[in-house]
């Protein structure tokens, strides 16, 4: 919320997504950035892989946004993201609204 507050909408997803990197130093909470998550089909790992934006405390897949409204195609993204690391737990957060949007995803 704090990233929202001090830059507003407009921005394009990267310039948020170095602000939270920022914040997230400052807050000591520990993450990774732009995580590749390989993809398998039939027990083989395919030549493709998904890229979240964040992980944190190593389990909790975090997924930015930076558009007008979130549509289920990005639900969609989250819940891809979660069946292929088999993580629990996601954060899908958009910042290109007036106010801050957010969805908890638990699988």
């Amino acid at each position: 919320m704090k990233v929202h507050r001090e830059l507003g909408c407009g921005f394009l997803e990267q310039v948020y997504q170095c602000a939270l990197a920022v914040e997230l130093e400052k807050q000591g909470i520990p993450f990774k950035r732009e995580v590749e998550l390989p993809v398998h089909y039939s027990s083989v790992q395919l030549d493709c892989y998904y890229r979240v934006d964040f992980i944190c405390y190593e389990d909790v897949l975090v997924e930015l946004k930076a558009i007008t409204q979130l549509s289920g195609i990005e639900d969609s993204q989250v819940i891809n993201y979660l069946k292929v690391s088999s993580m629990r737990r996601a954060l899908l957060i958009n910042f290109g609204g007036k106010s801050l949007e957010f969805k908890r995803f638990v699988n």
